[in-house]
């Protein structure tokens, strides 16, 4: 390869493959493109008018291709995202651009009166797409060009214009209720199947997964209000609705589409939406029925049709201003998505649907690859695309599992977890801490939480503590009983005044007693420990408190050891030779923003970094930033905060900085590779104008849809994943940037999830062997548990600190199922700040 074509992409190439660990093959979840449209792609810019949504566009497009094919199409099959965007395997014989009306024929989909029947396309041509430097980019001749980029997008549009005509689509998914199952409360989940074009070297893959969301369940509305309520049938509707159930059911079911079943089918077949339900019942419900009559909406039914209602005594619902429509005429529209928050219930029936073991997955994408039928799709064969029908199979590799260090005068001190797992039996944390001043806080009654109970729990918690390591001088912590509804912050600051005076020292941590797992206690005993007493909190439920099992207490050990500034375990220093040679930092970055729901609060930013040679102590920065920004917009003073820290810590500069960014979707990386490893420099800049350690930049990303299935039960762990620590680097990677996938955790339940890493900027020149084992390796000293995790540590405490972070907020108002915003809440100064004496432990853990 000519020194030239490494100049090509700004990102960082590929070194040589790696050749460490044992090779193996695993199937993954990507077709091959075996052809590819040898002739330019045309590419038109459609306008439709009015303006309706991409479900509605589609069938107006629908309805374009039947009046046009033979003329102004010529017999042409062009493709359409439902959009903007035609593609066209030849120019349209009209030209450049072109205008056609359409007519809708009658039909039940027309959401209301007002939505036209007719409208105006107009066609427009945008350019044409060069196929050639798409092969030259697959076979890293050329960088990913917006024309490169347009041609993927056309391949995408292609390969979902056929399923989206005729199924339900989100985002790059299409559904079917063919198997559908119910959730709770008149929800149903139906089975998805994403497909997406992806390059890959010297070849187009289509990446074919799984995807499940939820529906509304159609038919009878009484049915469904039956379920949302929590009823076995409609008949224990007899006694009406109080106010409670009407509010409850209005919320469920604003904005449904239904249709009425009162005027025979034949004759009418319209949708509509409700608005609300009234507050009186059919029987009470009155309207003007014209030449100044009032009556009822009961008594106009037996009129009118001649039917006697047999739910009067309910509601009725409201679908236009003085429309109201009994419960019992009304039918939920099909295929309608449920964009509410899933109760606690249905997020659990949901998990269970989508738990699918790695077999079973596949066997379920062949048969999403089936109902694609890319075989016999004729858009596809216009285009001259063919695509295999098996799966990719690819290499792989199994790294060496790193030698784990506990204390030396553990019966176990040094070994190699088998499958990435191991206990805490027979062995001591590396360094333990010393517990002297503590108190507890039993947020319930004497009678709901006893004291002998929680006598009993703490000896057990004690004995648990000492025999894996850490010091307990003091053994009986004083025990405060309170309700949990009142004066939290005060009763956390007496429960702190009593640990000093009972151990006659600085207060080192509370241990909570929580009733139930709710999130508004726990927030706010977070708030007010990390942000205004400045002490390691450690919240434990009443239902594990009262067992008391010995695995829970080893557990709450590891997470309170790290708390106090002890370390749980490390690796032998010769197996992390990058981190161990010269001072060397490990920094990981994540954002978490607000949900959709929620326009009015920030996003929130993390960066955790390693403050030892062991890379197994950490420290954390959050900044609070305008929600919604993808940049970490305070990156330098973060760095320069964590930098400072490491100084203090080990008397050491950094040389090398490792940083690993979550967080950050392909379309984002050129922006944050360039406003952050700036960021960056001018951090080290800032502390010393000649500073200026090396820096590598590598994205984690999870949010994917590749899967891998072992070919051989022998490459495969009891769940039928793969091995921890196996590593994907070839066969459906970039063409030719430096990234990898690596499955570094040991499968619980269904189908596990690799982790995508991709450098974008290396200048500690890594091999591909020394960034692969050195992530993999990282993935067992993750401190809060004995398993090796699915990415790497200074990544997955970014995570957590954003997540607690969001409970340093004053007066927020937590709820397990729905997300409020108060309309000031999007400023930063309602966050607290967490205390400088927590800022150096690991108080998030």
């Amino acid at each position: 390869m000519s020194d030239t074509q490494f100049l090509i992409g700004t990102f960082c190439r590929r070194p040589a493959l790696g050749n460490l660990g044992r090779q193996i093959r695993v199937r993954s979840n990507f077709f091959e493109i075996l052809a590819l449209p040898s002739q330019n792609i045309i590419h038109y810019d459609v306008t439709i008018t009015p303006d309706v949504p991409p479900a509605l566009n589609r069938k107006i497009f629908e309805e374009f291709e039947k009046i046009s094919r033979e003329g102004p199409l010529d017999g042409i099959k062009p493709v359409f995202d439902g959009r903007k965007n035609i593609f066209a395997p030849r120019s349209f014989p009209f030209g450049d651009t072109a205008t056609f009306n359409v007519t809708l024929p009658e039909d039940e989909t027309i959401p209301s009166k007002r939505t036209p029947r007719t409208f105006k396309i107009k066609i427009k041509k945008a350019g044409e797409i060069y196929m050639d430097e798409l092969h030259q980019f697959l076979q890293g001749r050329n960088p990913m060009t917006s024309n490169c980029l347009t041609a993927t997008m056309a391949l995408d549009v292609l390969i979902r214009h056929l399923p989206s005509m005729r199924h339900v689509t989100v985002g790059r998914s299409f559904f079917t209720n063919a198997g559908a199952e119910p959730l709770f409360g008149g929800a149903e989940v139906w089975q998805g199947y994403y497909q997406s074009a992806r390059p890959a070297q010297e070849k187009m893959l289509i990446n074919v997964d799984l995807s499940a969301t939820a529906f509304y369940e159609s038919g009878p509305l009484i049915q469904i209000i039956t379920k949302i309520l929590g009823r076995r049938n409609p008949d224990d509707l007899r006694r009406g609705f109080s106010d409670k159930d009407r509010i409850k059911v209005e919320k469920t079911l604003k904005n449904l589409k239904i249709r009425v079943t009162h005027r025979g089918e034949a004759t009418y077949k319209r949708n509509f939406k409700i608005i609300k339900l009234t507050p009186t019942p059919a029987s009470q419900t009155k309207f003007d029925a014209g030449n100044g009559v009032t009556t009822d909406v009961a008594d106009y039914f037996a009129r009118q049709y001649g039917r006697r209602l047999s739910y009067s005594h309910l509601p009725c619902v409201t679908v236009q201003k003085n429309i109201y429509l009994p419960l019992e005429v009304c039918e939920v529209v099909e295929g309608q998505r449920h964009i509410r928050k899933l109760n606690e219930k249905q997020t659990a029936d949901m998990i269970k649907f989508t738990c699918q073991s790695p077999h079973l997955r596949a066997n379920k994408i062949k048969q999403g690859f089936d109902i694609l039928n890319y075989r016999k799709n004729e858009y596809l064969k216009q285009f001259g695309l063919e695509v295999a029908s098996d799966m990719i199979v690819i290499q792989a590799r199994v790294l060496p599992v790193p030698t784990l260090q506990y204390h030396p005068s553990s019966r176990e001190h040094s070994f190699q977890p088998r499958e990435g797992s191991w206990n805490l039996r027979d062995k001591k944390v590396a360094q333990g801490a010393v517990l002297g001043s503590w108190a507890i806080v039993a947020f319930g009654s004497e009678r709901d939480l006893p004291t002998q109970s929680i006598q009993a729990f703490i000896r057990e918690l004690v004995i648990t503590c000492q025999d894996n390591g850490m010091s307990i001088p003091n053994r009986t912590p004083p025990i405060v009983h309170t309700n949990s509804q009142g004066d939290i912050e005060g009763t956390l600051k007496t429960a702190w005044l009593h640990a000093g005076n009972a151990a006659k020292a600085q207060p080192q941590l509370i241990v909570c007693i929580l009733p139930n797992t709710g999130v508004p206690l726990y927030a706010e005993i977070k708030r007010v420990t990390d942000t205004v007493i400045g002490v390691a909190s450690q919240c434990v439920q009443s239902r594990h408190m009262m067992q008391a099992k010995k695995q829970y207490c080893a557990n709450l050990c590891l997470k309170i050891n790290v708390k106090l500034g002890g370390m749980n375990s490390f690796i032998s220093p010769s197996q992390i030779p990058f981190i161990s040679d010269k001072p060397t930092i490990l920094m990981g970055a994540d954002i978490s923003h607000p949900s959709p729901g929620e326009p009015s609060r920030p996003s929130i930013a993390a960066l955790c970094a390693s403050m030892d040679a062991k890379a197994s102590r950490y420290s954390a920065s959050i900044r609070v930033q305008t929600g919604r920004t993808e940049i970490i917009a305070d990156l330098a003073n973060m760095t320069k905060e964590l930098l400072k820290t490491f100084y203090q810590t080990c008397g050491r500069k950094p040389e090398r900085i490792l940083f690993y960014r979550d967080g950050v979707s392909e379309g984002q990386f050129d922006q944050v590779l360039n406003g952050e490893i700036k960021a960056v420099r001018a951090a080290c800049m800032s502390l010393e104008e000649s500073y200026k350690p090396s820096i590598t930049f590598v994205v984690v990303q999870k949010r994917h849809h590749t899967r891998f299935f072992p070919l051989d039960k022998r490459d495969s762990d009891r769940t039928g994943n793969c091995l921890p620590g196996t590593v994907i680097e070839s066969g459906i990677t970039h063409p030719y940037e430096f990234d990898f996938y690596l499955q570094s955790h040991a499968g619980l339940q269904g189908t596990s999830r690799p982790t995508h890493y991709h450098v974008l900027f290396d200048e500690n020149t890594f091999t591909s062997d020394g960034l692969q084992a050195l992530s993999y390796n990282l993935c067992y000293v993750y401190a809060r548990c004995t398993r090796a995790v699915s990415l790497v540590p200074p990544v997955y405490y970014a995570h957590i600190v954003c997540r607690r972070a969001r409970f340093h907020a004053r007066d927020q108002h937590w709820s397990d199922t729905e997300s409020s915003s108060e309309g000031d809440q999007g400023t930063a100064s309602i966050f607290g700040v967490v205390k400088p004496e927590l800022q150096r432990v690991m108080y998030f853990m």
